[in-house]
């Protein structure tokens, strides 16, 4: 990576970021730090499932919402992050598209969804880092997803500048939500193959 970066030992910027190979591998920027995020079939499947689920919800509901994940990168107070699944206003993903950027601005995204990733140092960021760091962006809600030993949802939302968890819904149970948008969903929708 040193040579690719053309620094050895960091910190890194947003154009470091920008600068690495395409390699299969995706990073996010964290206090001039590049994170390397774990590629796991199961976490990418759930993630693609979720995305499947929200935008389905979001027809059903016409709500006027663009569903989205990575490789799109978001701002926060510490860097770039590449949320599992977000969801934005459609003009704000329309405008993202007509300026040819993959990069939100973290106070437009409504919801934002990680798939947790067990036993590996992003499941700290996901629990800890990113619940602070994604409150003091302003993100209204955040999502944890963890899959094992069967899909389960923690829902946080924003008070005070803070998360609270509002609510759980494990695989067999119907997650049924009105904000940000109707939503209904069984969360071993995750975990099935279409």
């Amino acid at each position: 990576m040193g040579g690719t970066l053309g620094r050895a030992h960091g910190p890194y910027t947003l154009y470091d970021l920008d600068a690495l190979p395409e390699e299969g591998r995706r990073y996010e920027l964290a206090d001039g730090w590049l994170n390397e995020l774990p590629g796991d079939l199961w976490h990418d499947h759930a993630a693609e499932q979720l995305k499947t689920v929200l935008k389905e919800a979001a027809r059903q509901a016409d709500a006027d919402v663009h569903i989205a994940g990575a490789p799109q990168d978001v701002t926060t107070p510490s860097g770039i992050r590449k949320p599992d699944v977000f969801a934005v206003a459609r003009d704000v993903a329309r405008a993202a598209l007509e300026r040819q950027t993959r990069t939100y601005y973290g106070p437009d995204l409504i919801l934002v969804a990680e798939v947790v990733t067990p036993r590996t140092v992003n499941e700290q960021i996901d629990r800890v880092r990113k619940v602070d760091e994604y409150a003091a962006t302003g993100i209204p809600h955040y999502w944890l997803i963890d899959l094992e030993p069967r899909p389960t949802i923690t829902l946080l939302e924003l008070k005070d500048d803070r998360y609270e968890v509002t609510g759980r819904a494990r695989s067999g149970e119907t997650l049924t939500l009105d904000r940000p948008y109707p939503i209904a969903f069984d969360p071993a929708r995750l975990s099935e193959m279409d």
